[in-house]
């Protein structure tokens, strides 16, 4: 049996019987998907609102610094006989 025939026999079997779910269990289902949902949703955000204001802070940070310039010598070679 190969795998196109084993999902379609699964489809099958899920087919002829109906789940029975009692109402009072659905409607708790759907409270809780509807908040798990709520809450991936702003954890989504959150995680775009982090990137964004790292990203922000890596450019301000790299305008003032510049770390692509070279620093200048901190010394001076010696003056001998002009």
């Amino acid at each position: 049996m190969n795998r196109a025939e084993r999902e379609a026999a699964a489809r099958r079997v899920m087919e002829r019987t109906p789940p029975h779910v009692p109402a009072e269990l659905h409607l708790e289902i759907v409270r809780r998907g509807s908040r798990m949902v709520r809450r991936r949703r702003i954890a989504r955000r959150l995680v775009w609102l982090l990137l964004c204001a790292a990203i922000v802070a890596f450019v301000v940070w790299a305008a003032v610094v510049q770390p692509w310039v070279e620093p200048p010598s901190q010394t001076t070679p010696p003056l001998t006989d002009w």
